[in-house]
């Protein structure tokens, strides 16, 4: 079931960043219950790819909930929602500052009927300061965080990669926060535990994961640039094409394994000499280094330079695309991916969980859901009959 089998949690997020929170808790026992206007305009149903006209990413960063559709804008809505708010432990929002304020569903409305429920609250810019109104999106989280800034080559514009980082990594955040909120919750006093609101910033979440910027600009007025493929405090890293076009990642910074690879390309002369001596040195000159590593690389097909690189214990492995992934025996022997049954789609692959308990493992039970194919089950349980249910439909509560 899970370590985390028995807790509650209500997501009432869109897109990617809110849901992706409740996810990876699902992913590890959490029982979760997607709401989703009756609509269905939650605009990741709508971003490719699709099968069928079915939408793939919908299948993964909803997996494992059950889903229903509600509008809690509405009174009736709010009512049933009030219902629910009850009955979980944790609620996930990522509207803009203040909108469930004015749908009548504040921290006070919400609190008033279930005192410890903990509340993420998932915006681009926080709750607080100027910019707590602004849309957002991962782009703009990105490159607000400088992470932008220090990507692509050096000669080149900042560079953004094919996937929404800034996304995934405030979904991360506010999984850890969910839980630290609720471990403060159980570590309360007794019935006076209350529960609190988590204020994610995805600006923020991706700042807090470039580490030493701002440290490194305060103390040495350093503004980091773009390196490439290259590193700015390692050497000799890069990534390099091999005599069969392949692409191979490198990285020999520690002084043993640089040692071990100037030997192995016929330079150890290079170990002694005063511009690679040390990994300082490598890094100051690195392009001259690199240019080095990319000629000897280029000189052999990638089996037999990693057959060499193996021997002689230096880090290397190849760039998989994910056709590659599919097929590298670490991933087949590990089952990281697993293949789970859709309602519309059939099998289908993903990612298993992470991490991995060795007692309560979690698993993958079930793709995200469709449109409100829980309402049946959800709302029965509420106490809500036949009749009702079809007078909630007809009015667009459902």
């Amino acid at each position: 079931m899970g370590p985390l089998s028995g807790l509650r949690i209500l997501d009432l997020a869109t897109l990617i960043a809110g849901p992706l929170s409740s996810t990876l808790l699902a992913d590890l026992g959490a029982e979760v219950l997607k709401i989703e206007l009756p609509s269905g305009s939650d605009s990741l149903r709508t971003l490719p790819p699709f099968k069928d006209g079915v939408p793939l990413w919908w299948k993964v960063t909803n997996r494992n909930k059950r889903g229903i559709t509600l509008d809690v804008r509405t009174a009736e809505g709010r009512e049933i929602f009030l219902d629910l708010v009850a009955r979980h432990d944790v609620l996930v929002e990522n509207f803009r500052t203040g909108t469930m304020d004015k749908w009548g569903l504040d921290a006070a409305t919400l609190r008033a009927v279930n005192p410890k429920l903990t509340v993420l609250r998932v915006t681009g810019f926080g709750q607080t300061g100027p910019d707590k109104s602004r849309p957002g999106f991962a782009r703009m989280f990105e490159a607000l965080s400088g992470y932008t800034y220090i990507s692509g080559p050096e000669d080149r514009p900042p560079s953004y990669n094919g996937y929404p980082i800034g996304d995934a990594v405030a979904g991360l955040f506010g999984a850890l926060g969910i839980l630290s909120a609720l471990l403060q919750l159980r570590s309360g006093p007794g019935d006076q535990a209350q529960g609190q609101d988590i204020d994610l910033s995805a600006t923020e979440a991706m700042f807090r994961l470039l580490e030493f910027l701002p440290i490194e600009y305060d103390q040495l007025g350093v503004v980091r640039e773009r390196n490439g493929n290259t590193s700015a405090y390692a050497a000799p890293v890069n990534t390099y094409k091999t005599l069969d076009d392949k692409w191979v990642s490198l990285h020999a910074s520690a002084q043993p394994m640089w040692e071990r690879l100037a030997a192995l390309m016929g330079k150890p002369q290079l170990i002694a000499s005063a511009e690679f001596s040390d990994n300082e040195n490598r890094v100051k000159n690195r392009h001259k280094l690199n240019a080095m590593v990319e000629e000897w690389v280029r000189g052999m097909p990638y089996d037999a330079l990693s057959q060499a690189l193996t021997r002689a214990d230096i880090a290397h492995c190849p760039i998989y695309s994910i056709a590659d992934i599919f097929k590298d025996p670490q991933v087949v022997a590990r089952e990281s991916i697993i293949q789970i049954e859709d309602r519309s789609l059939g099998p289908v692959k993903m990612q298993g969980v992470v991490p991995r308990f060795e007692k309560t493992p979690g698993a993958v039970r079930a793709t995200g859901p469709n449109l409100g194919q829980d309402n049946t089950e959800v709302y029965e349980a509420l106490g809500i009959d036949a009749a009702r249910m079809d007078a909630l439909r007809k009015s667009g509560v459902i």
